[in-house]
């Protein structure tokens, strides 16, 4: 059963625009937060942009400034707006629910299927 489907990917242009939506289902509130991840050929999957239950975002250095994280609790939707696109941001993105594991860490428990982000010059 999908738990998470992310959609908005798809092929633009150095300094293009795309978002990404992750639509969640009511119990994801009962976690820590949630958060975008991505993954490019051959890399490890790697932190983009986070939320908590408090409302705190975080962003890596690489897209801070260019990225926009934004949750809309009433439509249960998780949104990833990009802007200034780079040829380095092409890679598979992944919207992710956080638990907190048994050692009280915030982490990543559910994921999504991923969609790809592919930025062309």
């Amino acid at each position: 059963q999908v738990q998470l489907q992310e959609s908005g990917g798809g092929s633009v242009e150095v300094g293009g625009s795309l978002q990404l939506s992750c639509p969640f289902a009511r119990y994801i509130f009962s976690g820590c937060g949630m958060g975008w991840f991505r993954q490019a050929p051959g890399t490890e999957r790697d932190l983009v942009s986070t939320i908590s239950r408090d409302g705190t975002i975080t962003y890596a250095d690489s897209v801070k400034g260019r990225f926009t994280l934004s949750q809309d609790d009433v439509k249960k939707v998780l949104y990833l707006q990009m802007n200034s696109l780079q040829i380095e941001d092409t890679a598979v993105y992944y919207c992710a629910a956080l638990f907190e594991d048994s050692s009280l860490r915030c982490v990543p428990q559910v994921w999504g299927q991923g969609t790809q982000v592919t930025v062309t010059s």
